[in-house]
């Protein structure tokens, strides 16, 4: 257990070497430190260029300091901030100056957001938020990572914890108060009503929780078809660059390779796959193997074929959508059915019509664009939990207001479990272990 009452310090910014580097200090002796190191602190919120000095009067660099008393800082806790040049020689100085002052040490991963957490600047939703945001990639992922760390989703959620929460004061109002002028005993009416309007919205944001994961974790795109119908060489001319080898002997490719691409703000992840054909060969055996399960997990699968061949068109497991692409088209001229696009990796042919589907495949997935989505499992399970407590509420019309109301207290609970306003400890040491130390 990490002690709270210990002043923490880390590198925030990149890694080095660089052209600034930020040092971040949040804790008690925060001030203290900083005073020690250049003597006179500047005023809260404004920077001032100072001599960083150790305690035996060495100059270590010049550099800014800009100082957030409590509860105005990231972490609702003191906080300095030193902008110093980002050269291995001064950071490790500095660190290490810093590491001779007692009750202070190197934060751990996610420390200062776990803070922030703890002193109520932010919830779950916002922290996770901003994880997303740090190793966000391409335009949709920032927007949506944007989204969540500014508490938008964190708004939506807990607007509806309230709304159960008002509804379970008003059942409970009537059960205990039925008797009095003041408490009209149609007010339950009411809550159901609200309740079924509820359980639609809940219903309908799952439905986004597809395209959140897509946004977040990246659309994923799988090649596959018999060997030798050039798998490999569109993954190469998709992705601008040699990341499968080329051969022409069947079989070549045994594993499953992976690129990362960005079309139109979205990240897109392409797998090129092991051939699909009946072999007693080992090794090629379970590359299809491979290929046959990644295919199953997919989101959009590219079925090649030479011209001439026909594409396979289902896949085990598998009930996606199917491209199927006509590869080869430089040495099989004119006109060919039975394909959704023809391709040359060759030549480049057909290869903009490809990129124009795939591009297409995005937005048609995202309807209006609100990026007020689920993007995780952990929030699409808790979300369930809630929407099934609520539609159990509803069809328990003849067992009674208490046991309904208890059905609202546990809804109330999951959506609680999303933001962190009930009890998460468990979660807390995973979440904050995908975080860089400094952050």
């Amino acid at each position: 257990m990490l002690a709270a009452n210990e002043t923490i310090y880390a590198l925030s910014s990149g890694s080095l070497p660089a052209g600034v580097a930020v040092i971040r200090l949040s804790g008690d002796l925060s001030f203290f430190i900083a005073e020690s190191l250049v003597g006179t602190l500047p005023p809260p919120r404004q920077a001032a260029l100072k001599t960083i000095r150790t305690r035996n009067g060495l100059v270590v660099d010049r550099g800014l300091f800009l100082i957030f008393p409590r509860p105005a800082s990231f972490t609702g806790e003191d906080c300095v901030e030193i902008h110093v040049h980002g050269g291995k020689a001064v950071v490790n100085a500095l660190l290490g100056e810093l590491s001779t002052f007692e009750r202070c040490r190197l934060a751990e991963h996610g420390e200062f957001s776990r803070r922030a957490l703890e002193n109520g600047k932010m919830d779950l939703v916002e922290v996770e938020g901003l994880a997303d945001l740090i190793s966000a990639e391409t335009e949709m992922q920032r927007r949506l990572a944007l989204e969540h760390a500014a508490g938008g989703l964190s708004d939506l959620y807990n607007g509806w914890a309230d709304r159960l929460t008002r509804a379970r004061a008003l059942i409970e109002a009537e059960l205990d108060f039925a008797d009095e002028d003041d408490v009209p005993g149609s007010v339950s009416d009411m809550v159901w009503i609200d309740m079924r309007r509820l359980q639609s919205e809940l219903s309908d944001h799952l439905a986004g929780a597809d395209l959140g994961e897509i946004i977040r974790d990246g659309l994923k795109v799988v090649i596959a078809g018999a060997p030798n119908a050039g798998k490999s060489s569109l993954m190469n001319a998709l992705a601008r660059r040699e990341v499968a080898i080329v051969t022409d002997i069947a079989g070549t490719t045994r594993d499953v390779l992976h690129v990362d691409l960005n079309i139109e703000g979205y990240a897109v992840k392409l797998y090129d796959t092991a051939g699909l054909r009946e072999t007693e060969e080992i090794v090629e055996r379970e590359g299809i193997r491979r290929a046959l399960r990644t295919v199953a997990d997919a989101d959009l699968v590219l079925s090649l074929a030479e011209i001439g061949e026909e594409a396979q068109r289902n896949f085990p497991d598998f009930a996606g959508r199917v491209l199927t692409v006509g590869t080869k088209s430089d040495i099989h001229p004119g006109v060919h059915d039975g394909y959704d696009v023809l391709i040359s990796s060759t030549t480049g042919s057909g290869l903009a019509d490809l990129h124009e589907l795939l591009r297409e495949d995005l937005p048609v997935r995202s309807g209006a664009l609100s990026l007020a989505l689920p993007s995780r499992l952990r929030h699409r399970t808790l979300l369930n939990e809630s929407l099934r407590a609520v539609e159990a509420a509803l069809d328990s019309e003849d067992r009674g207001l208490d046991i309904r109301a208890e059905y609202l207290r546990q809804a109330a609970t999951s959506l609680g479990r999303i933001t962190g306003r009930v009890d998460v400890e468990d979660l807390l040491d995973v979440i904050f272990s995908e975080f860089c130390i400094g952050k």
